[in-house]
């Protein structure tokens, strides 16, 4: 396994986001990765999903429809209609 100081798995993190693409990069396996951040305590990235999520059940909430919703974010229907009934 290639050795990835603190600092270097911080950069990482901040260009790459996931531990998957870090262990790509590194022809190691996102366990490995996921690992390393857990030695060094560096906390996984936090997920922009979960506010997007958030923004698309408001404006559902105020009268969008999920066709418009996945046009306006760029999603499928079908995952409009999971992220609204979902929250």
């Amino acid at each position: 396994m290639p050795r990835i100081s603190k600092n270097q798995l911080i950069k990482l993190q901040k260009k790459y986001r996931t531990d998957e693409a870090i262990g790509r990069l590194y022809n190691i396996s996102r366990q490995a990765v996921h690992q390393l951040r857990r030695k060094y305590g560096i906390d996984p990235v936090t997920d922009k999903k979960e506010e997007r999520n958030r923004h698309i059940v408001r404006l559902y909430n105020e009268g969008f429809g999920p066709t418009k919703l996945a046009r306006m974010f760029g999603i499928s229907v079908s995952q409009a209609y999971r992220i609204v009934h979902k929250e």
